[in-house]
C-alpha cells in the first residue's frame, strides 16, 4: 500500500473520440481539456461541398483535417492523465483512424440524432478492432428526442456497450462520458487497451 508521503505514479491513458462529421468531437475535447487544445481545423469551402455534406449541420463552417488533441488530468482517487485524440469525421480520412487508435485504452463514439448514421462506421471500426468503446449521444438543441433503446437498435451494438446522452459543450458532461468509458474498459476482459505509467 502506498503511504501518504509516497508519490503515486501518474497513469497516462490514451482515448480516441470518434464519430461522424460535425457531431461535436472538437467541441467535446475543447470543453474538457486542461490545456489549450490542438486543433487542425480548416474553413469549409465550396470545393469541399461535394465531399463534406452539410445536410443537418448547415451552420458548420470548419472541419478537422488531421486530428484534435487535448489533455485532462484527475488526482482522485489516483493520478490519471487522459490524452484525448479526436478523429476527423469524413470518410476520406477513415484510413487515418488506425494510426490514431494505436495504443488507445478505449474510444468514445460521439453521435448526433439528426444524422445518427454518420457515426455507424465509428462503432463498427472499434468493434472490429476489439477496442472497448461507448456511444455518447450529443444532445443538440431543437433535435427530436430519441430513446437509448431506439439508438441501440439503430447502431445494432452488443448490449454490453454503454450508451448515454451528453452535452459536448459541458465539461461535467464530457467528464461523465470519459469516466464511463474508463469503467467500461476496465471491466472488458478482452480489452486490447494500453495504460502507460508516466
Amino acid at each position: 500500500m502506498t503511504s501518504p508521503t509516497q508519490a503515486l505514479e501518474r497513469v497516462i491513458v490514451k482515448v480516441v473520440i470518434a464519430g461522424g462529421f460535425g457531431v461535436g468531437k472538437t467541441t467535446a475535447i475543447g470543453a474538457i481539456s486542461d490545456i489549450a487544445p490542438l486543433r487542425t481545423e480548416e474553413v469549409l469551402t465550396e470545393q469541399s461541398a461535394a465531399t463534406d455534406s452539410l445536410h443537418g449541420i448547415e451552420q458548420k463552417t470548419t472541419t478537422t483535417v488531421a486530428f484534435d488533441f487535448g489533455r485532462v488530468g484527475w488526482d482522485d482517487p489516483d493520478p490519471v492523465e487522459l490524452y484525448l485524440f479526436g478523429t476527423p469525421g469524413q470518410p476520406r480520412f477513415w484510413d487515418f483512424w488506425h494510426d490514431l487508435a494505436e495504443g488507445a485504452f478505449g474510444a468514445v463514439v460521439l453521435a448526433d440524432t439528426r444524422r445518427i448514421d454518420s457515426s455507424f462506421h465509428a462503432a463498427d471500426f472499434f468493434e472490429q478492432l476489439g477496442m472497448p468503446f461507448i456511444i455518447a449521444i450529443n444532445r443538440f438543441p431543437g433535435t427530436a428526442p430519441r430513446t437509448l433503446a431506439e439508438i441501440r437498435e439503430a447502431f445494432d451494438v452488443d448490449e454490453r456497450v454503454p450508451l448515454m446522452f451528453c452535452d459536448a459543450r459541458s465539461p461535467e458532461s464530457v467528464a461523465s462520458v470519459l469516466l464511463a468509458l474508463i469503467e467500461h474498459a476496465l471491466q472488458t476482459p478482452s480489452s486490447n487497451s494500453t495504460l502507460l505509467d508516466a
